[in-house]
């Protein structure tokens, strides 16, 4: 733009124009939304909470000692012996750290709070549906399943999209011994897991803007991967209730957003559904989410990783240092979007 006489005009901020940096993260601004939503509910009740939302709302805020919860029936299997197959290069992470910085939106999209609210889920009874493209579709106890197949434990890298890495002894089977037992027909191609929904002790569930109940899914390939793990336990035990407790999902060569906790279904199928953060933001985070230190996210770069123990920072590698494992699972899908 130039003024009158043809020089280049000046563009000047006004005082009241805010940079960039200075934009409320997502997470917090609809957090907040959802809190203050419970909260007009409660004030046209006056003193009184009138309404079941914004009790369950007010509920993120307090602090009461968490309701106990019967032994895991399977707790007798902890622990299991380690196969030496799978090595870290770095130490484990310490179990506090695991368990009280978690993404699971369905308790809080504040990791804390979502740790603490997420130890008053019953998991039993639990039962896991398997349908779609099977032989049979067929419901199964948790515990049934989890006798079902031997449990060893892994030690793998996990990396978050949000570019922090942790190191956990995860216990579990591998997923390619619940493909063989769901019985998938020839023309299944994709696996998606569902998580619990509905439930009175998650306030998230409650966000109406969300496409609840969480789901992702992956290639019928990527699942049969030897990496590919349904995890039931950690550091020795049973998994915690933060950390997706009875049953959850992990691919270490993927963001950890994929992998689905609290799983409640395992649907085959033959088209190629949208997981909870593609429907959510699609430009974001997309289905395959391999970790991939040149492809930054669009808010962040990607190229470097966070130690969730210490802060210190190492570069991030190709599949999460996964590709001997991994990697022909994408030859010839150069056009994909591959990464986010």
């Amino acid at each position: 733009m130039a003024n009158s006489i043809g020089r280049p005009a000046i563009l000047r901020r006004p005082d009241w124009a805010l940079p960039d940096s200075a934009a409320t993260p997502e997470s917090v601004y609809l957090n907040r939304r959802a809190i203050l939503a419970g909260l007009s509910g409660a004030a046209l009740g006056g003193a009184a909470i009138a309404t079941p939302a914004a009790a369950d709302w007010l509920d993120v805020f307090r602090s009461e000692p968490q309701p106990s919860q019967p032994p895991d029936p399977t707790a007798d299997l902890y622990p299991v012996a380690r196969n030496p197959a799978y090595t870290l290069d770095r130490p484990l992470t310490p179990e506090p750290l695991v368990v009280g910085n978690v993404n699971y939106y369905e308790f809080s999209s504040d990791k804390p709070t979502a740790s603490r609210l997420a130890q008053r889920l019953a998991i039993r009874p639990w039962t896991v549906t398997i349908d779609g493209l099977v032989e049979a579709e067929t419901t199964v106890d948790i515990d049934a399943l989890i006798r079902r197949f031997a449990l060893e434990e892994r030690t793998y890298r996990h990396r978050c999209v949000e570019a922090w890495w942790i190191a956990v002894p995860w216990t579990g089977f591998p997923m390619a011994k619940l493909i063989d037992f769901a019985k998938p027909l020839s023309s299944a191609r994709y696996v998606r897991f569902e998580t619990f929904g509905n439930s009175p002790v998650a306030p998230g569930h409650r966000q109406s803007w969300y496409p609840w109940p969480y789901t992702d899914a992956f290639t019928i390939e990527e699942c049969s991967n030897e990496l590919a793990l349904m995890g039931t336990g950690a550091y020795g035990k049973p998994l915690d209730r933060a950390n997706g407790a009875p049953l959850r999902a992990i691919l270490p060569w993927k963001y950890g957003f994929k992998q689905a906790k609290g799983i409640v279904r395992v649907t085959f199928l033959d088209k190629r559904p949208k997981g909870f953060w593609e429907t959510v933001q699609g430009f974001e985070y997309g289905f395959w989410a391999n970790v991939n230190p040149d492809v930054p996210h669009p808010r962040w770069s990607q190229a470097t990783e966070r130690d969730l123990a210490t802060g210190e920072r190492r570069p991030t590698q190709i599949f999460n240092g996964y590709g001997e494992f991994v990697a022909h699972l994408y030859e010839g899908k150069a056009g994909e979007r591959l990464y986010m």
